[in-house]
């Protein structure tokens, strides 16, 4: 379920340069996904714009160009689920954005005007329609449950749980796939 946040300084892009980004930045999301051009991955690729006047972003204390090169002031904050992604995963999500902006503005490259931020959502803290969501549950939605990406989250949220269970979490603590809660619960249960 990653959603990417595009702010960006106003005047940057128009209507038609918007909706270009958008589609190549949803396909961003996809690929992410490990591929899941499915309904279930497209409904959960979301793309959002802000548009901040001149005299709402500053970079190094000032408002102009002076600190910023390329096509102009770019921030993408990109929310993923916890566990989701290795290094170079986002590695791969950091030029992928940088790719994407650059060929919808026109600018070869927009290193120095963007920044991209990789946020990672606790397990237990995605929720549809008032309900929780877990990263299996994701999976399960865009037709990835099995893959590569679904494996290394496993072993990602078993390390976890052992480590957890070490160190005394208490077993209600959040942050845990619901398949492996059980085993957290059971490791909390045995007499230290």
């Amino acid at each position: 379920m990653p959603i990417m946040d595009v702010r960006y300084a106003a005047g940057t892009l128009d209507a038609a340069a918007k909706a270009d980004l958008a589609a190549r930045l949803t396909d961003v999301l996809i690929k992410m996904e490990g591929g899941a051009n499915t309904p279930g991955g497209r409904a959960f690729a979301w793309v959002f714009f802000t548009a901040f006047a001149a005299d709402d972003w500053w970079i190094g204390g000032r408002t102009d160009g002076t600190y910023v090169t390329g096509p102009g002031k770019f921030l993408v904050n990109v929310f993923i689920p916890e566990g989701y992604m290795n290094v170079a995963h986002k590695n791969e999500v950091h030029a992928w954005v940088a790719e994407e902006i650059a060929g919808a503005t026109g600018c070869s490259d927009p290193a120095g005007s963007l920044l991209t931020v990789i946020n990672e959502v606790t397990e237990g803290n995605w929720g549809d329609g008032g309900q929780p969501i877990s990263l299996e549950s994701i999976a399960r939605t865009v037709g990835q449950d099995g893959g590569p990406r679904p494996i290394w989250s496993r072993a990602y949220f078993e390390a976890k749980a052992r480590a957890m269970a070490a160190a005394g979490y208490p077993a209600d603590t959040g942050g845990m796939l619901p398949s492996l809660r059980p085993q957290l619960l059971a490791a909390a249960a045995e007499p230290a």
